[in-house]
């Protein structure tokens, strides 16, 4: 770090409350690191990194609160609408916020100050969630079904537009080395707020309460969205550059040249496939759980567990993140792998604790943090890697490649009907032990 940019970090914020607290938990204390971020960035990093933090805090919580995952198809169940609409949630919810995003880089690069796109995406995933719980209190059946699924397109583009701009505002905005560390944090705060709520979910009696319930939730989810533009907006993000501000279109196709010509990133892309082993196998733990009648003991019960392990492994992998994101991927995909391949190995040999609700709330826990530091290893690596310049279409090209890759990869359930659960399981966790290996030869960019 310059001298210049020692000085200017301590100008604006480096006496403030705010300054002295930045310091204390990023550890920095006589000189402030302040690496691959414009110098005039520099005097508004304290401020900019609670300001991000607190954002993404609010929005993951809001997440939780409408999960596709979770919240949602217990919704529809309590609706009455057909199960063919709950089959949908998840695939809509996680393409719809991939796949367009090598358009929406395009048009970012455009931008000098690109915070107002992560604004224009808060927005409008407020809207969603509030006509989504309007229509949980007076629609019922296939009309409910129907909404919702309209309304998930809405808020899974949304959700695409915060994405794309999220990342390039915080690699504007806050110090490399540093990042992991504000993921890490962010996580670990929405995970201990999830917790306290499944809490209060599960000691409300989740599964005796009906429409209403579910309607206040993303009535709530939707209140916070808009409290968060507020939060956003007061980050302090420096013009940049607004190079390839072409055709979105045109510029989106050519951004797909990078998987031809940028052989670093083109092996980023390949792990972040495989990769997807991790992301696809919680699902599958709970339905041998249901099918070994130990159940998910409710929904406050599996919002506990999801903010458990955020809460628990996210600082530790934010940490280890920031000293080489290569090695969280390498560490936490072995882990999750390892753990696939023993659950099938125990369910095959038919050991008696494998019908114990207690031991699937174990195996929950565990690939849930393990599939937590997949993803802030990939989060943080692909930042690291990137620059200013080509922040946006790494982003978004990887994310595209992911989403159409994702669609095909939840084909993978079809497999249940085929062979065993379990034996799903093991051969995700085959494929997160390939992620592992394959990773091995990617350089390390972090630190």
């Amino acid at each position: 770090m310059s001298n210049g940019q020692q000085a200017g970090a301590r100008t604006a914020d480096g006496d403030s409350v705010l300054g002295q607290i930045y310091d204390q938990i990023t550890g920095d204390e006589d000189a402030r690191v302040c690496k691959d971020i414009p110098d005039s960035a520099c005097k508004h990093l304290p401020r900019n990194f609670f300001a991000y933090l607190v954002a993404n805090v609010m929005t993951k919580v809001a997440d939780e609160l409408s999960s596709a995952r979770l919240i949602l198809p217990w919704m529809l169940g309590a609706l009455g609408a057909p199960a063919a609409f709950v089959g949908f949630l998840v695939p809509i919810r996680e393409a719809g916020v991939l796949i367009p995003q090598l358009a929406v880089a395009a048009y970012v690069r455009r931008l000098a100050i690109r915070k107002t796109v992560w604004l224009v995406g808060a927005t409008l995933s407020g809207a969603a969630l509030a006509i989504m719980g309007i229509g949980a209190a007076s629609l019922d059946g296939a009309t409910a079904g129907w909404i919702v699924l309209a309304m998930v397109a809405l808020y899974s583009l949304a959700r695409g537009l915060c994405s794309v701009s999220a990342k390039d505002v915080l690699g504007k905005t806050v110090s490399k080395t540093r990042r992991g560390t504000l993921m890490g944090y962010a996580a670990a705060t929405a995970g201990l707020l999830t917790l306290a709520i499944g809490l209060g979910i599960e000691f409300a009696g989740s599964r005796e309460l009906g429409a209403e319930f579910f309607s206040i939730l993303l009535l709530v989810a939707a209140g916070i969205w808009i409290a968060s533009l507020g939060v956003f907006a007061s980050i302090r993000e420096e013009p940049g550059a607004t190079d390839g501000g072409g055709n979105a279109i045109l510029v989106a196709f050519q951004s797909l040249a990078l998987l031809r010509d940028d052989a670093d990133f083109r092996h980023f892309v390949v792990a972040r496939t495989l990769l997807l082993s991790a992301a696809l196998a919680p699902p599958f733990y709970v339905l041998l759980a249901q099918q070994r009648g130990a159940g998910a003991a409710g929904l406050g019960l599996l919002i506990i567990a999801s903010g458990l392990a955020a809460s628990v492994s996210s600082p530790i992998w934010g940490r280890m993140g920031d000293k080489s994101s290569k090695s969280v991927m390498i560490l936490a995909s072995t882990l999750a792998g390892v753990t696939g391949i023993a659950t099938w190995a125990l369910d095959a040999a038919g050991a008696p604790f494998m019908d114990s609700a207690w031991t699937y709330a174990v195996l929950f826990l565990l690939i849930a943090i393990f599939h937590g530091g997949v993803r802030l290893g990939r989060k943080v690596y692909l930042v690291d890697m990137a620059n200013q310049d080509n922040r946006s279409s790494y982003v978004a090209v990887s994310n595209t490649v992911i989403g159409v890759m994702m669609l095909a990869g939840g084909a993978i359930g079809a497999l249940a009907d085929v062979i065993s659960v379990s034996a799903v399981i093991a051969v995700l966790g085959v494929l997160s032990c390939v992620a592992s290996v394959y990773i091995l030869r990617m350089p390390d960019v972090s630190g």
